[in-house]
């Protein structure tokens, strides 16, 4: 007899009282029978689901993953509680859900064994409109799904040796209440907002520049693990209690107070409060006057530390007698400097550097000033705001000189590490500068994030992952790294969890412009067109006049096949930032995908003379060249992009696929070959086999280009955004097999790509 043993995600439903309705009013009870059926095998099929049997008035379900059959449990309890809130009691359907990973036996289409046994002795343990999962489940989507998982403790199954940790998931209807492991490492402390009670309101910034600095210097103390201000910052004014708090940051302990300032004096009321029980491990109140804020710090560091019996290293000792010494004036415009530097507008970031340039001279050794110098111009620099050219000779400049103030500063190492990865393309060497950062300060979450986004340029993914998850750690509360960590499980393969996580950082802010541009992009390669619309429109409305939003908009106007509409919101953001590098290579690209090439060499050029030094203008100039039939051209403006890269960037790849369909045109057939070969062998990682198919196709290789374009499918990787329009596929367009890809990806079936009859001139 055939049968295959192999593990599997089981889930087994059983419906409330059905029984005693079967008998009181058996055709009640077929009817709800019926409905039930229509209701489930949709969800268990959009979820993955098999349906092994249906079992009475229950089903046995076998799925690829815990994840995917826990969230279908989700979805059948939430689509049941909406239909239910709607009908007589009588007419209500009620279901228990258990689900388990475990050994199964697959004998003639039916399953057996443990993995089942176990399941269904879970299944009855769950509330009337509940789900329960094992211990082996939840190790598997305890932060994966949208709602919380309360413990249940161990419960001695029948026919199961060994008793058995059970998990309920708590819906809103539910009346168990998580609770959750407590933490309960004291050096995992979190620093809440000071409360700002001074009679001057202005003064607030003093309140969270105070905040700020105590974290800062709570986090140079390595026996401490310091929760970033990102996430703390979230809890000013909270009507939460300590309890709470702790458990959502997952800290053992809290440091609150508040600050009031009057003229020349400022008064700190301070307490050190154990997270579980909300008992005060120690409180002071320090009256002092402004000169001496600094040192009330350092003294509330070492406090800190000693009552919760870290021992401060030789170094870090130094470090807080330095720190006392500063001119408190200086800091006080330092902290104004971090507080627009928060903000991260343009705006913001353009006056943090005045500010922080008013510090520098005021005291030319002051290194966080020229770190956050540097980290001003990068960010303008890399969002658009400022040519490359003019901001990064700043920025390294900024970055070296703090390094050569303080070598052991983290902040500054981070600083040049961002400049070394994102303008100079020295990965490698970037790489190693922030682990220097992180073993300089491992509490510091942004270099952690930076390190983390740079080992994904890598290919490195699985450390990627490992290193966002230690970011996020620290700064569990902070809408970026969440959004980061959805990017990374993208790149890993997890397509639906990276989704669920970029939701629940959408969740933190909602009015994060950002993130709301940064879901439309993750919808886009999942091919939610319509939802990445949905997302784009609210980024519009909550900052109307924003050029970065703008262009995003643009850009998916773009991959649609709307040129019209793209070009012209383009040459609106345009008039608003004539000089922009970032703009006008985003009207070039526009302009080379609607098909208006030669308007497209005039407008990359432009872009180029914005930022002789940029790369991605150059790239898109080659790939013109190309179809143009202007080879050598191409070639060298490939050259010259090559030449700013370091020789393991993964930008390569991208060089070499453009190169093989330039060779192609050139009528050179085995150069290009041998480079299809070689690019084939490149390697993998998320945009790899994009790259492949795009130069199959561009060859004419249509099931080659197939082939690979499966696998790109596969990967979702990004670039098949651009599958409705770039030029490279127009020879498969006509192919029933490439339509069908084009469904997938959410394009309307047949339509193919228009180019624009009229365009607006760009002015200036």
């Amino acid at each position: 007899m055939d049968e295959e043993r192999r593990l599997s995600a089981i889930l087994i439903t059983d419906i409330v009282g059905y029984t005693l309705l079967g008998q009181t009013n058996e055709d009640l009870s077929l009817k709800l029978l019926e409905e039930h059926d229509a209701l489930l095998r949709p969800l268990f099929a959009s979820h993955g689901g098999r349906v092994v049997k249906a079992m009475g008035d229950g089903f046995l379900v076998e799925f690829p993953s815990a994840l995917q059959a826990t969230r279908c449990a989700i979805a059948i309890q939430e689509t049941l509680h909406e239909r239910n809130a709607a009908q007589p009691s009588e007419r209500r359907i009620r279901i228990r859900i258990g689900v388990h990973v475990g050994d199964v036996v697959h004998r003639q289409g039916d399953l057996f064994g443990d993995g089942v046994n176990v399941t269904s002795r879970i299944a009855p343990l769950a509330e009337p409109e509940g789900a329960c999962i094992s211990a082996q489940v939840y190790d598997h989507v305890w932060n994966k799904v949208h709602l919380p998982l309360a413990s249940m403790g161990k419960r001695a199954l029948k026919n199961v040796r060994v008793p058995t940790e059970v998990y309920c998931v708590v819906f809103p209807w539910s009346r168990v209440r998580p609770e959750g492991p407590r933490p309960t490492d004291r050096t995992r402390i979190a620093v809440l907002p000071l409360t700002n009670i001074s009679p001057e309101p202005g003064d607030a910034f003093f309140a969270d520049g105070m905040t700020e600095e105590i974290i800062f210097t709570l986090s140079k103390i390595r026996g401490l693990r310091v929760i970033a201000q990102t996430s703390v910052m979230k809890y000013r004014g909270t009507q939460k209690s300590i309890a709470e708090i702790g458990q959502e940051l997952r800290v053992a302990t809290v440091l609150e107070g508040s600050v009031r300032k009057v003229d020349d004096r400022v008064r700190i009321n301070l307490q050190l409060i154990d997270a579980q029980t909300e008992e005060h491990i120690w409180s002071e109140a320090y009256d002092r006057k402004l000169e001496d804020v600094l040192a009330i710090q350092s003294e509330v560091a070492r406090k800190v530390a000693e009552m919760l019996e870290v021992k401060l290293l030789a170094g870090e000792e130094q470090r807080l007698q330095a720190k006392a010494a500063r001119d408190v004036d200086i800091y006080m415009l330092y902290l104004k400097g971090r507080h627009f530097w928060n903000q991260r507008s343009e705006s913001g970031l353009k006056r943090a550097i005045e500010i922080f340039q008013d510090v520098i001279a005021a005291d030319p050794n002051y290194a966080l000033a020229y770190a956050g110098l540097a980290d001003s111009y990068s960010v303008l620099a890399s969002r658009g705001h400022l040519p490359l050219h003019e901001a990064l000779p700043k920025a390294k400049e900024a970055a070296s000189k703090a390094l050569a103030l303080d070598e052991d500063l983290a902040e500054a190492n981070a600083s040049l590490a961002l400049i070394e990865w994102l303008f100079e393309h020295d990965l490698e060497k970037a790489a190693d500068r922030f682990k220097r950062a992180i073993e300089q300060n491992p509490n510091y979450a942004t270099a952690r994030h930076w390190y983390a986004n740079l080992l994904s340029d890598l290919g490195r993914t699985s450390e990627a992952l490992a290193e966002m998850k230690r970011a996020l750690a620290l700064d569990p509360l902070s809408p970026n790294i969440n959004m980061a960590l959805s990017a990374t499980l993208w790149e890993s393969g997890q397509f639906s969890e990276a989704l669920d996580q970029h939701r629940r950082a959408q969740a933190l802010a909602a009015d994060f412009v950002e993130g709301h541009l940064s879901l439309a992009s993750v919808l886009q390669a999942a091919g939610k067109w319509a939802e990445a619309e949905a997302e784009l429109n609210k980024a519009l409305d909550l900052d109307p006049n924003s050029s970065t939003v703008r262009r995003a908009f643009a850009e998916h106007l773009v991959c649609l096949g709307r040129f019209d509409e793209a070009l012209e919101t383009l040459h609106k953001v345009l008039v608003m930032e004539p000089d922009s590098p970032v703009v006008n290579h985003t009207y070039g690209r526009a302009l080379a995908l609607s098909r208006q090439y030669e308007e497209a060499v005039i407008q990359l050029l432009r872009t180029l003379d914005l930022n002789p030094e940029g790369f991605d203008p150059l790239l898109t100039l080659g790939e013109v060249y190309t179809l143009l039939g202007r080879h050598e051209q191409a070639l060298e403006a490939f050259r010259q992009a090559e030449a700013r890269l370091a020789p393991k960037d993964r930008l390569r790849t991208e060089i070499q696929a453009f190169r093989v369909v330039t060779y192609a045109g050139m009528g050179e057939t085995t150069t290009a070959e041998e480079n299809l070969k070689a690019l084939e062998n490149k390697g993998s990682g998320l945009g790899h086999a994009f790259l492949v198919a795009s130069a199959h196709f561009a060859l004419g290789h249509l099931d080659d280009g197939l082939v690979w374009l499966e696998r790109s499918y596969q990967a979702r990787d990004p670039g098949l955004r651009l599958l409705k329009v770039h030029p490279w596929f127009d020879s498969a367009r006509s192919d029933p097999r490439f339509q069908e890809y084009l469904v997938k990806m959410g394009f309307p079936e047949g339509e193919q790509p228009v180019t624009v009859s009229s365009r607006p001139k760009p002015t200036g």
